[in-house]
């Protein structure tokens, strides 16, 4: 199988250096990506929304044959839901890490702090004590030293849906920060934020205990899972 791997804010494909040779052993293609505005430091960020990202990931999916699995990283959930939006015939599976789908005209983050047309990755301080669980102080400066600045716009422009076929795109939630349960509870309760989660006809959650990036605190962990969740696919 074809597999997509779309990281989340910050991060280019080499994110996801420790998780990729699983997923090789297992059979599978791996195609990490590096998306528009991330490519360096110094790469021009202006201009770049979040639909030049869908447009991106859907143009690799375009270049692929056959079905292919799509597996997005926090921001990158909604990137590969707006992918499933466009290519709902092509995508066999959405595996969103630590990230859901985002419902109609909802940003990523529209509270970051932004420097003029970019992001750059905030002092620890601004996240929870969740979210940088088990990331280290070796950890953390290794995520420092190859953070890129995140284009503004593609955390706060609204994602636009379309074709709700998106719905028959089978599903697998990744839950890192916080229990899988939260989010059932929260489909129960019908809450808006997991309305787009809810709508999903082939939905499967997995937990996976650590911080919100497990692909550098629990790689090992998190290939594992990966594979299993495509097992059989």
């Amino acid at each position: 199988m074809d597999i997509v791997l779309v990281p989340g804010f910050w991060l280019d494909a080499s994110s996801w250096d420790a998780v990729t040779p699983q997923l090789v052993e297992a059979g599978h293609r791996t195609h990490p990506l590096t998306l528009p505005g991330l490519e360096s430091r110094d790469a021009s960020r202006a201009g770049i929304g979040l639909a030049d990202h869908i447009d991106f990931v859907t143009e690799q999916v375009d270049g692929l044959d056959g079905d292919v699995v799509l597996v997005g990283h926090s921001g990158g959930g909604a990137v590969i839901h707006g992918v499933a939006d466009r290519r709902p015939d092509r995508i066999a599976r959405n595996v969103y890490v630590d990230s859901g789908p985002p419902v109609e005209g909802e940003a990523i983050n529209d509270q970051l702090p932004a420097d003029g047309d970019e992001i750059p990755l905030p002092p620890w301080e601004i996240f929870g004590e969740a979210t940088l669980a088990d990331l280290d102080g070796a950890l953390r400066a290794d995520f420092a030293a190859r953070a890129i600045p995140q284009p503004r716009a593609v955390a706060t422009d609204g994602i636009r849906l379309s074709d709700e076929r998106r719905y028959d795109v089978p599903a697998t939630v990744i839950s890192c920060e916080f229990p899988s349960q939260v989010l059932r509870d929260a489909i129960e309760a019908g809450e808006p934020w997991v309305g787009e989660l809810a709508r999903i006809r082939d939905l499967e959650f997995v937990d996976l205990p650590t911080g919100h990036w497990p692909q550098f605190s629990k790689p090992t962990e998190l290939g594992a899972v990966l594979v299993e969740a495509l097992r059989d696919r």
